[in-house]
């Protein structure tokens, strides 16, 4: 009996085995409850980096790169802004080719609203930054000229054959006669802005540096918003590009003027209403009260007053009275008589001495 016991107990004990074996195999059953493990194909998605090796970089992001630039909020609009630089690449052409001798065709690539640090770590080099101040608007602004614009503007001032590609020469620093004839470049752009916002406003953009490289071109916190406008200058076979950058700092004093769909807008006015309101006022009824003359007694004596007293006023007869609206003095007047009616004849105007009072 005890044999057969032994015989069973072993054949439990093999199944048993046999059924870990085969689990271990198998692997363990995930439990319900834990959490999952994420594989690096997932973690690159998450993070944004898929398609970074691939050259992608300005397709669409995802995952927390997205939620990060979506603190870049939409900046407001300024309507005349456009207009104001439309004018400018008008008033550019001519200038630049009265400046170069040279037949000069200037166009405007896009203009956007873009955090300054982001716009410095994107400036293609090597290139010239110029740092202007309106001192009007106590606040700078940058210009940058890029190298092909640079040796274009020094070819063609310095006598550079027509048809011909300006040669550039790269990986080295530019030369005095190079950053001349681009501050004077950067002169003539200026004073066509300050002509563009001339009907905006009356503001006078100072040259104060020329910088190379832009960590020396800070204007703003890297943070602040600034508005990027891009300027392309063709000069048959030579040319470039000028980008302006306008922190919106800069552009707050007249913001509300910027924000105008055309030039005289008034927001919140209605002419015509101004010109009913102004008609009805002249037909409006006004009660005058003629001032014979103003005393000041003890409230006792007031009240101890009972009819058939008699208040000795100080006026001296056809001595000058006042006539009041309300609070408000209006005219110096005269006392009479018009066929038995009194009249009273209204002499100097005390209007601005009421308003001092």
């Amino acid at each position: 009996m005890s044999g057969e016991e032994d015989d069973d107990l072993a054949a439990a004990w093999g199944a048993a085995l046999a059924a870990e074996e085969e689990e271990g195999a198998a692997g363990p059953a995930p439990a319900p409850d834990a959490a999952r493990v994420l594989n690096q194909a997932e973690i690159d998605s998450l993070l944004g980096f898929e398609g970074a090796e691939g050259g992608e970089g300005g397709g669409p992001r995802s995952g927390i790169e997205r939620i990060i630039h979506s603190g870049l909020v939409s900046y407001e609009r300024l309507p005349m802004l456009e207009i104001i630089f439309d004018r400018l690449v008008r008033i550019m052409s001519t200038t630049l080719r009265n400046f170069t001798s040279d037949n000069v065709e200037v166009s405007i690539d896009g203009i956007q609203s873009q955090r300054f640090g982001d716009y410095l770590n994107s400036v293609p080099l090597p290139a010239m930054l110029a740092v202007f101040k309106v001192e009007e608007w106590d606040n700078y602004g940058l210009i940058v000229v890029d190298s092909a614009m640079i040796y274009s503007v020094v070819d063609v001032l310095l006598g550079g054959r027509r048809g011909t590609a300006a040669m550039r020469i790269e990986g080295r620093p530019y030369t005095t006669i190079e950053r001349t004839l681009v501050e004077r470049l950067i002169n003539v752009v200026l004073k066509d802005l300050a002509e563009a916002f001339a009907p905006v406003a009356d503001v006078v953009f100072q040259f104060e540096r020329l910088e190379v490289n832009p960590r020396f071109a800070a204007i703003s916190r890297l943070s602040n918003a600034c508005v990027l406008t891009r300027l392309r200058v063709e000069m048959e076979d030579r040319g470039g590009k000028l980008e302006l950058l306008l922190p919106y700092a800069t552009l707050e004093p007249v913001r509300e003027m910027l924000l105008q769909q055309f030039m005289g807008e008034k927001f919140g006015r209605d002419s015509i209403w101004e010109v009913h309101l102004a008609e009805q006022l002249r037909h409006t009824s006004v009660s005058l009260d003629l001032v014979l003359d103003q005393q000041v007694m003890p409230l006792s004596s007031v009240i101890s007053l009972k009819p058939g007293d008699r208040l000795v006023l100080n006026t001296p007869p056809g001595g000058p009275l006042r006539l009041n609206c309300g609070p408000v003095p209006m005219f110096e007047a005269e006392y009479g008589r018009v066929e038995n009616r009194p009249a009273v004849r209204i002499g100097e105007a005390l209007r601005g001495a009421g308003e001092a009072a």
